[in-house]
């Protein structure tokens, strides 16, 4: 299994990070939270066109490159870095990845040219008005060919084209494809605390539904996707906790109290060293999981459930010291820290918390 990155992976990560200092510095990117859309079209257009990132992971013979979870997890871990506010990580990590998995080569070749290309943005909907993201919990349902179910909060629900339900049948659990502006869907932008990703409700009234992947119970795929999902945050993850310790570095070098840099100061050094320890342990685990998730391999669930505990803690510690750090500049609207904190909590809850992918993880390995 290979832990580290191939000359052309290392290059990607490069351009990609010289690309979206150009075109999504904070500036940009408020601008683009602040938005109708909620994101920037051109850059999206952009992305797509000039970078090819939409297909990235992709199989080519749906107009995709071939790469595959090591490739995506650069792609976000780089997005994460800047809060990039953008249906990527809806379109691509969930429901980009949802279809590749499954096996549908109808379905697949009906959806995912559109995705490669940047024509079409897609979600996955799973949660329901508990919040909760585990199989056993859903009640939303199929019956004659639509689906039902109503208070489904769903990551870009409110612009997706394609929206992908996970809902019961008679047989079992199953996913299927809904149109965005299908007849009995119902979508509701939801005001939330992160501003860089937006979220809906979805209310789901005898849509017409097509089925994807498997037929029986398709639960074992549906957790495979899931735990790809939880592998793809992970990554963003690490790439936003790694921001956090940067700006906190860069403002201890220049923040001068009692006439010396703050830098200086064992408490300040203990907080970053502290960090940098926390990081670079997640930053292993997600890489690792990547690299588990690209291989096919079964250690893929106890590799997603560490990497999504590990770094959802790493992300929200730096965003929380980040802010420590700055004093009080790092309260202000002005400063981007709080975006950072905001972005680090709604993520900690996206997928489950912590605690939850813990005692997965515990239940996984036997304690």
């Amino acid at each position: 299994m290979a832990l580290t990155f191939t000359e052309e992976q290392e290059e990607l990560r490069t351009t990609l990070r010289r690309f979206l200092a150009d075109k999504a510095p904070s500036a940009a990117v408020r601008r683009a939270m602040d938005s109708d859309e909620g994101h920037d079209p051109l850059l999206w257009r952009q992305m797509a066109d000039q970078l090819g990132l939409h297909g990235l992971a992709l199989p080519e013979e749906y107009g995709g490159f071939g790469g595959g979870p090591v490739e995506l997890g650069i792609v976000l871990e780089e997005t994460g870095r800047v809060l990039l506010p953008s249906p990527y990580f809806a379109t691509v990590a969930l429901a980009g990845q949802a279809l590749a998995a499954s096996n549908d080569e109808a379905v697949k070749a009906r959806w995912l040219p559109a995705i490669a290309d940047g024509s079409t943005t897609a979600t996955l909907a799973l949660a329901e008005a508990s919040g909760s993201w585990r199989l056993e919990d859903i009640e939303t349902s199929v019956g004659n060919g639509t689906v039902s179910g109503t208070k489904m909060f769903v990551v870009d629900g409110h612009t997706a084209d394609l929206i992908l339900v996970v809902a019961r049948t008679d047989t079992g659990t199953g996913l299927f494809a809904v149109d965005g502006d299908a007849p009995g869907v119902t979508r509701t932008r939801l005001e939330t605390l992160d501003p860089t990703r937006r979220l809906a409700r979805v209310d789901l009234d005898g849509a017409p539904a097509r089925r994807v992947g498997p037929d029986g119970d398709a639960s074992p795929y549906l957790r495979t996707v899931l735990d790809l999902v939880a592998v793809a945050l992970a990554a963003e993850q690490v790439g936003g906790a790694q921001a956090c310790l940067d700006a906190a570095v860069a403002y201890a070098k220049v923040r001068v109290q009692f006439g010396r840099p703050i830098g200086s100061f064992q408490a300040i050094k203990h907080k970053c060293a502290d960090l940098l320890v926390q990081i670079e342990g997640a930053r292993s685990a997600a890489y690792h999981a990547t690299a588990v998730a690209a291989e096919g391999s079964s250690e893929l669930p106890v590799s997603a459930a560490l990497a999504a505990a590990c770094c959802a803690d790493a992300f929200t510690h730096a965003a929380k010291e980040n802010i420590q750090i700055h004093g009080g500049i790092g309260y202000t609207w002005e400063h981007d820290a709080h975006l950072y904190l905001k972005r680090a909590k709604s993520s900690e809850q996206l997928f489950g918390g912590p605690a939850t992918h813990r005692a997965r993880l515990a239940d996984l390995v036997g304690i």
